[in-house]
């Protein structure tokens, strides 16, 4: 057997963890959060992208745009249903490596179709769907990092994989309207773009956008493959954790991560354009990243409070003041020939992410505590019994976290669509807003009378 694949692994038992399984899986995680970020950073190349395309010389409408900023997340969250359960074929390594290895044909396609303004807009989709490429990557990294620490640790764990993960968001907003001024790399990356700002005859290298991950994506699909580990006993075919579809918390729980994962990529997504929209005089690519960056350093947060008060707790909390949060950029948006107020609209959108990356990290411990309880509960008193539920619910719990990444993923989706059509149809995003407020109420009655209340049926 390879040496890359561990025959033992007991993280539940202190003196295994002492002695070696804390490095192990601290040097797992280190290895699987910069794969993880560049694979958020190419997902969302189009909501920096897609604000720039027309000086470019792209000729796009604003409804086009938002379809641009919108697939990635649409063929992400779908690519993360099949990657929920890859991990325990595949191995934790051998898909980590491949996974990240495959970022590169966006990447890289982005890079060239951006050079020529006359690329088609079908193309243009089609590179759209392949950046989901890095969304998938999400559900696997998440699946595959809860096998590897113990109940106690896994808050903070898998916090610290999705949060710095998340990231990957932050940096691609900030660091493309830097690479994209630059003419760096304009010997491999070809001509740059002329375009006319306030008088002044300026040039950008867009393409750059894809190529400058290129580099970055080979190194860490290769620190992967010989620095990561499988694990034996997390082996398990699609048939053992297709169980999950019959957990009612399985789609409980895929419910309220629409509400603060699908919240947080889906704002990412839109923002920008959004801004461009409702604030035509503000540059949004100088501050689209800081949602993104408070809600990606949050969520390590909503993970250790949640080890220390209860996720169930931090999760009820999150969706209130997220109603909250969402009056308050309505209040700030312009209306009824008012010119609205953007530094109040921005501080808001903040407090949306800083909520979601909680929330984020609140819900994912809220899950393995549900199925480690609710397998407990079923198996019997005998010690073998119990070590058989402790198995059990560590591989159904990884299953749920990457199925309900997968399904809250599509928040990526709809929140951007949501927004195009709404200024489409009414000329203003606010029958949008009303819609995730109501999304948002029936997250909070879920987490209360499921597993915040008192007497609630999973306590968590």
């Amino acid at each position: 057997m390879s040496s890359h694949v561990l025959t033992r692994w007991e993280p539940e038992n202190p003196s295994f963890w002492q002695s070696e399984g804390e490095k192990i899986a601290y040097r797992n995680l280190w290895l699987s959060i910069p794969a993880l970020m560049l694979a958020f950073s190419v997902w969302m190349l189009w909501s920096v992208v897609a604000v720039n395309l027309d000086k470019a010389g792209f000729n796009f409408s604003k409804n086009q745009l938002f379809w641009l900023t919108a697939l990635p997340a649409l063929s992400g969250a779908t690519l993360r249903i099949f990657y929920s359960f890859l991990v325990p074929i595949f191995g934790g390594r051998k898909w980590t490596a491949i996974s990240t290895a495959s970022l590169l044909i966006p990447a890289l396609g982005m890079g060239f179709a951006l050079r020529d303004p006359t690329t088609s807009y079908p193309t243009m989709l089609v590179l759209a769907l392949l950046c989901g490429l890095g969304g998938g990557n999400f559900s696997s990294s998440m699946s595959n990092i809860s096998f590897f620490f113990p109940k106690a640790k896994k808050g903070l764990a898998t916090g610290l994989n999705a949060g710095i993960g998340n990231l990957g968001v932050s940096v691609v907003q900030f660091l493309t309207p830097v690479v994209i001024s630059t003419a760096a790399f304009a010997a491999f990356s070809g001509e740059g773009h002329t375009y006319v700002k306030g008088g002044v005859e300026k040039v950008m290298w867009l393409q750059n956008a894809g190529f400058i991950w290129v580099p970055f994506i080979a190194v860490s699909a290769i620190a992967a493959w010989f620095g990561m580990n499988d694990i034996a006993d997390a082996k398990a075919s699609f048939a053992d954790q297709a169980v999950i579809f019959k957990r009612k918390h399985n789609w409980l729980m895929c419910w309220l991560y629409i509400g603060t994962f699908g919240s947080f990529i889906g704002f990412s997504a839109g923002l920008a354009l959004l801004t461009k929209s409702q604030f035509p005089e503000v540059n949004p690519t100088q501050y689209a990243f800081l949602g993104p960056l408070v809600g990606a350093l949050l969520r390590p947060l909503g993970g250790w409070l949640s080890d220390k008060v209860g996720g169930a707790r931090v999760t009820f909390w999150t969706f209130l003041l997220m109603v909250a949060a969402v009056v308050g950029v309505m209040h700030f948006l312009p209306a009824n020939g008012a010119a609205g107020d953007f530094q109040g609209f921005l501080a808001m959108f903040i407090v949306l992410f800083a909520l979601t990356g909680i929330g984020n990290g609140s819900t994912f411990r809220m899950i393995p505590v549900i199925f480690l309880t609710e397998r407990q509960r079923a198996a019997g008193k005998t010690e073998a019994a119990q070590k058989q539920a402790l198995l059990d619910a560590g591989k159904e719990a990884a299953a749920v976290l990457g199925f309900s990444g997968a399904i809250g993923a599509y928040g990526g989706f709809f929140i951007p669509k949501s927004f195009g059509t709404a200024i489409e149809l009414t000329g203003s995003p606010h029958a949008a807003l009303w819609c995730f407020i109501a999304f948002y109420v029936s997250c909070l009655l879920i987490t209360w009378w499921f597993y915040s209340r008192k007497g609630a049926e999973m306590p968590c």
